[in-house]
C-alpha cells in the first residue's frame, strides 16, 4: 500500500490504548478470538442476526429541506430486513513490517466510501458487487493530511487540511474542496500560518451552508463553496488565538485569550459570509478547556478544574446562557478526546444535539466485568437542562449516540462480550420507544474496528462503517498479514 512516506512523528505509541476500559475490552477481543475463530471460519468468516422479517414500524423521522450547499442532514431509511450483512470491506496485506500511515477522515455517500490515507484520499466503490472495496478514484495531496471535518454538503462535498509538502513539519496551511462521489479537488487554496514556541498554530476547519471556514491560532478565514473566493479574513486581537470551530447548521469559533496567570475562553457566533461575531459568550473562569458540541442550537462542553468535561452549557440566539447541564463527577461521559491528533474543537462523537435536547451516554458499569456490561444513554433538556428520557444498553452491550435521523436519534449497540449481536437502532426522544435497523456481528478481524476509541464511525444511506484511523504493519515475525481498515454492514434484502 503506497500512498507516500508515513510521517515520522507518526509511532507505535498512537495506536497503544489507554483506560482500564479499553484494556479490559482488548483481553476479551483475545480471549473471544480464541474461542471463536473456527466457528466464524466455518461460518464464512461473519455472522448475521435478525429474523430477516421486515422492521417494525414507527414513527417516520421528519426531513427538513435542504439546498445542495447545506451541510447535509440525511434522514435514514429502515431497511427491508433487521438482518445486517457485509456490504463493504478495505483490507491490505502488502504493508510492510514497522510500515505505519495515519487514515484521517472517513465519508461515505450512497455511492462512495471516502478514506485519507496519509497525503491520498481514496474513493472506494459501494453496492452488491463492491463487497471488497473496489477503488474507484485516487486524489493525491502536497502534503499529509492535517485536519478533516465529519462535515459533508447535500452534493456530496466535504473539506480537509493539508500540508504545503511531502513533510511532516511542513505548515499545515492548505485547505482543499473535494467532491466524495468523484473525487474533485473543486479548489485548493493556502491560508497563512505562523510557528510558536510550542510549534505550528494549531488549526482546524469546518462547513455551514455555502462556506468553508479554517482557523490557523492568529487568524481565521473563510471561502465559498463553489468559487473557492474568500469571503473573510479576521485577525487575532487582544491575544485571543482562534481555537477551532464548530459547523454545520451555523458557525461557531472559539477564542483561547491567553493572561498572566492563565487562559479564559470565549465562544462567537459568526455570520459565515461575512465573519462578523453576532454574540460573544464569555465563559466563566477557571476552566481548562471548551469544547464546541453544535452551533446551532449553540451547545457547548467546558472543562472545570480538569481537562475532562464537567458539565455543558446551552446558549440562546443572543449569546446568553439557557442551561447548564452537570454530568454528576463523570457518571455522564462527554468525550472530546481525539485520536486523529488534530487540533479539533468539535470532535465528540458520542454526544449529540437535537434542535431541543443534548443525548450523552453513561459511564459504562463500573461494576460490570468484561462480558456483562452495560450503560445508558440520556437525553436532557436545552431549555431547562432536566432529564428527558433514558434508554438502557441491557447487559452485555453499550450504547452509544451517533447522530440524529430526522427528529429520531440513531445509536449504535456495542456488543462487549462479543456473544450478544451489535446493532443500529432509532431511538424516538419523545416516546422512548426504540427500532432496530438491523443486527450484525463482525468477524474476528475486525473486532478492533468497532472500538469508538480508534475508529471513525459513520452511519449513511443504510449503513454503518467502520474506519481505523491508523494503518500499521505486521511485526517481524509475521512478515505478512491482512490488515481490516474499513468495514461496512447493511440490512439484508429480502
Amino acid at each position: 500500500m503506497s500512498f507516500g512516506p508515513a510521517p515520522s512523528s507518526f509511532t507505535q505509541s498512537t495506536l497503544a490504548a489507554d483506560g482500564a476500559r479499553r484494556n479490559r475490552r482488548r483481553r476479551l477481543v483475545g480471549v473471544m478470538a480464541a474461542v471463536l475463530v473456527a466457528v466464524l471460519c466455518a461460518g464464512g468468516g461473519f455472522l448475521w442476526f435478525g429474523s430477516g422479517g421486515p422492521a417494525p414500524d414507527d414513527d417516520k423521522p421528519d426531513a427538513i429541506p435542504q439546498g445542495r450547499l447545506d451541510v447535509r442532514e440525511t434522514v435514514e431509511k429502515r431497511p427491508e430486513t433487521n438482518r445486517g450483512q457485509m456490504g463493504f470491506r478495505f483490507s491490505v496485506d502488502d504493508m510492510s513490517p514497522g510500515e505505519d500511515y495515519q487514515m484521517p477522515g472517513t465519508w461515505a455517500t450512497d455511492k462512495i466510501l471516502a478514506k485519507g490515507i496519509n497525503r491520498t484520499l481514496v474513493g472506494f466503490k459501494i453496492g452488491k458487487d463492491a463487497s471488497t472495496g473496489d477503488e474507484t478514484w485516487r486524489t493525491p495531496l502536497a502534503g499529509p493530511i492535517c485536519g478533516v471535518t465529519r462535515h459533508v454538503t447535500v452534493e456530496a462535498r466535504t473539506a480537509v487540511l493539508h500540508r504545503s509538502k511531502n513533510d511532516p513539519e511542513a505548515p499545515c496551511d492548505h485547505v482543499a474542496f473535494i467532491d466524495i462521489d468523484t473525487g474533485e479537488k473543486v479548489w485548493d487554496k493556502m491560508f497563512p500560518t505562523s510557528k510558536t514556541v510550542f510549534g505550528q498554530d494549531p488549526t482546524s476547519v469546518s462547513m455551514t451552508r455555502g462556506t468553508v471556514a479554517v482557523t490557523w491560532g492568529n487568524g481565521s478565514s473563510a471561502y465559498d463553496m463553489d468559487t473557492g473566493d474568500r469571503l473573510w479574513k479576521k485577525a487575532r486581537v487582544s491575544g485571543c488565538e482562534h481555537r477551532g470551530l464548530a459547523g454545520g447548521r451555523g458557525l461557531l469559533m472559539l477564542l483561547a485569550c491567553v493572561h498572566p496567570k492563565d487562559a479564559t475562553y470565549q465562544v462567537q457566533k459568526l455570520n459565515p459570509r461575512t465573519g462578523y461575531a453576532k454574540w460573544t459568550y464569555q465563559v466563566a473562569e477557571g476552566v481548562k478547556g471548551v469544547s464546541l458540541l453544535s452551533s446551532e442550537p449553540a451547545v457547548i462542553a467546558p472543562a472545570a478544574g480538569d481537562i475532562d468535561v464537567t458539565h455543558l452549557i446551552s446558549i440562546d440566539d443572543r449569546g446568553k446562557r439557557r442551561a447548564t447541564i452537570g454530568l454528576e463527577g463523570g457518571h455522564y461521559v462527554v468525550d472530546c478526546e481525539t485520536a486523529s491528533g488534530f487540533d479539533e474543537v468539535d470532535n465528540c462523537p458520542s454526544t449529540v444535539v437535537s434542535g431541543d435536547q443534548v443525548f450523552v451516554m453513561s459511564r459504562e458499569d463500573p461494576h460490570g466485568d468484561m462480558v456483562n456490561n452495560s450503560n445508558r444513554i440520556v437525553s436532557f433538556d436545552l431549555a431547562t437542562g432536566k432529564t428527558v428520557k433514558k434508554f438502557e444498553s441491557g447487559h452485555g452491550q453499550l450504547l452509544y449516540p451517533m447522530r440524529m435521523s430526522g427528529d429520531q436519534l440513531l445509536a449504535y449497540r456495542e456488543s462487549s462480550d462479543h456473544i450478544t449481536p451489535m446493532g443500529v437502532v432509532s431511538l424516538n426522544p419523545r416516546t422512548g420507544k426504540e427500532t432496530p435497523y438491523f443486527y450484525f456481528d463482525l468477524p474476528v478481524e475486525g473486532w478492533t474496528l468497532a472500538d469508538l476509541e480508534l475508529s471513525d464511525v459513520v452511519i449513511q444511506d443504510g449503513r454503518i462503517f467502520f474506519g481505523s484511523r491508523h494503518a500499521t504493519g505486521p511485526s517481524a515475525e509475521k512478515k505478512k498479514e491482512w490488515s481490516w481498515l474499513v468495514i461496512g454492514i447493511e440490512g439484508a434484502k429480502r
